[in-house]
């Protein structure tokens, strides 16, 4: 696993995983990530005693989900147990490594990268681009993540972190292509319309957020904090 061969690694998962977190950070919300659809999940927030997210579709007045429009909107939660098909079973999977686990989106990119800089500069690390799910639950690319990921390298790259290998200046490479409007982006992917579609424009809008937060969620055990 990559994550056996690096310091640091950085998830990055923009619809919507590591931006509902860097949303939480900005509330200074505890979360423990958590695999999609465990039925474990239960049982492990009631040992912990914190609120555990429900889906999108399920989730009602007042209640957290996935969505960072819910995090945001959220009063006296303190602590969170939040499952997600893809960023979170990712960082649950690699937190049984002794890699140090970061979330990344467009929220944070520059700030991800200021933190590497000051407490990790040079340390092996590796970005994974968390894709999405077709219906059949196989794994879908998702171009938001990929550019999300390659926002982090550009900025890591710049602050001095060091040279790129072949790959990543690939990813980068997808992310300087759109730069210069990269706000609009979420909107026009696949991803972005299926939210749209289901009524959750506002957790697109939020996921656009470019570097509004300077919260670098960081997996601490088995939960994350700023």
């Amino acid at each position: 696993m990559l994550a056996g061969q690096s310091d640091v690694v950085a998830v990055v998962d923009v619809l919507s995983f590591t931006t509902t977190l860097t949303v939480a950070a900005d509330n200074e919300i505890e979360v423990f990530p958590f695999r999609w659809r465990d039925v474990r999940e239960k049982d492990f927030a009631r040992e912990r005693d914190p609120v555990l997210a429900v889906g999108r579709s399920a989730a009602g007045a007042g209640q957290i989900s996935l969505s960072p429009a819910t995090i945001r909107a959220a009063t006296a939660v303190p602590r969170l147990v939040l499952p997600s098909p893809n960023g979170s079973t990712i960082v649950h999977e690699i937190a049984k490594s002794r890699a140090t686990v970061i979330g990344v989106s467009l929220r944070n990119f520059a700030a991800a990268a200021e933190w590497i800089a000051h407490g990790a500069p040079g340390a092996p690390l590796t970005a994974v681009a968390a894709g999405e799910r077709w219906e059949d639950g196989s794994l879908r690319p998702a171009v938001e993540d990929l550019r999300g990921a390659g926002a982090f390298l550009v900025a890591l790259k710049d602050g001095g972190f060091g040279a790129l290998s072949p790959e990543t200046t690939s990813v980068a490479a997808a992310y300087q292509a759109v730069a210069a409007d990269l706000p609009a982006r979420p909107r026009a992917r696949a991803s972005g319309q299926e939210l749209i579609g289901g009524g959750y424009l506002d957790d697109v809008d939020v996921a656009a957020e470019v570097n509004a937060s300077t919260a670098v969620p960081t997996l601490c055990s088995e939960s994350f904090a700023a």
